[in-house]
């Protein structure tokens, strides 16, 4: 959602953190990142940052709502997880939770949310708004890695996140293959992230977001190194190719892939998004799956 540093590389999760590319006095490159690299990374931007990001966005995310991306979509309205009627009483998994906004509307509706990050700062976010529970019903929050949740088989009947996680791994198919072991067979996945359209393009919110500075097919990881040389972020780029053979890999049959446009009500700029772009180009993309 941030700045771009000379090459784009997508953006972090919108219940997460703001990125706002300063790899303190370092530099940002393309290069390799392996899995422990990039969770180490992961868990110290998000514990550092998650303040300035629930104070710039806490307003726009609400306390119990559940939104997909910068455009404003609406779990309420979009019902991408199924009819809200028919949430209560499904045991619902929230990959990359953030400060849980999603899982505390989920139990609004009579759902029995975990809320999962990898943060503890973003967790302890979480426990401010739920006033010292995880939601107003209390509901648990688990910090762990969702390359490995530490949950049973078939624990779950529904799984989503809402720009979780994913971009951050070196490794997605782990996190797929960990997120179908743990729901019940017929179980649904939904999950939004960075369309990746946008990584060829500059990630900024005017008209030169609309030029094209990077191969699409290029997957080398986006770095940010501190000074030192230590690694402080990691995105991880996939063509929609390569989520479609990820998903159907770890045994996920694709029902939808949603793309949301900008509406005319949502006049905010957040870093990359903008209405001028986002009314041009797809900024979000939404997986609907199930598990086989």
């Amino acid at each position: 959602m941030e700045q771009q540093h000379e090459v784009d590389r997508g953006v972090p999760p919108l219940t997460h953190g703001d990125h706002q590319g300063d790899p303190d006095d370092g530099d940002a490159v393309r290069r390799p990142a392996g899995g422990r690299e990039s969770s180490r990374a992961s868990r110290g931007w998000w514990d550092r940052n998650a303040d300035e990001y629930q104070n710039d966005h806490g307003d726009f995310l609400g306390d119990a709502r559940f939104v997909w991306g910068p455009e404003g979509l609406d779990e309420s309205t979009a019902c991408l997880l199924g009819p809200a009627e028919q949430l209560r009483g499904l045991d619902v998994l929230e990959v990359g939770a953030g400060a849980a906004q999603c899982s505390r509307w989920l139990a609004a509706r009579g759902a029995r949310p975990v809320a999962l990050d990898l943060s503890h700062r973003q967790l302890q976010h979480a426990l401010r708004i739920g006033d010292g529970q995880g939601g107003e019903q209390g509901f648990p929050l688990v910090e762990a890695d969702a390359r490995a949740l530490p949950f049973a088989d078939s624990s779950f009947d529904l799984a989503c996140s809402a720009y979780g996680a994913i971009p951050f791994v070196a490794d997605p198919e782990r996190v797929f293959a960990e997120v179908a072991r743990v729901l019940r067979p017929g179980g649904r996945w939904v999950f939004s992230l960075t369309h990746p359209l946008r990584w060829a393009l500059a990630d900024e919110p005017g008209p030169e977001g609309l030029t094209v500075l990077a191969s699409y097919f290029d997957r080398t990881p986006y770095v940010e190194q501190d000074a030192a040389g230590r690694t402080v972020y990691v995105e991880h780029h996939r063509t929609l190719g390569d989520r479609v053979r990820e998903l159907a890999g770890a045994g996920f049959r694709l029902d939808d892939l949603v793309e949301p446009e900008w509406p005319e009500w949502n006049q905010q700029v957040w870093g990359g998004w903008s209405p001028l772009r986002g009314r041009l180009i797809p900024g979000t993309a939404i997986f609907v799956c199930t598990r086989t």
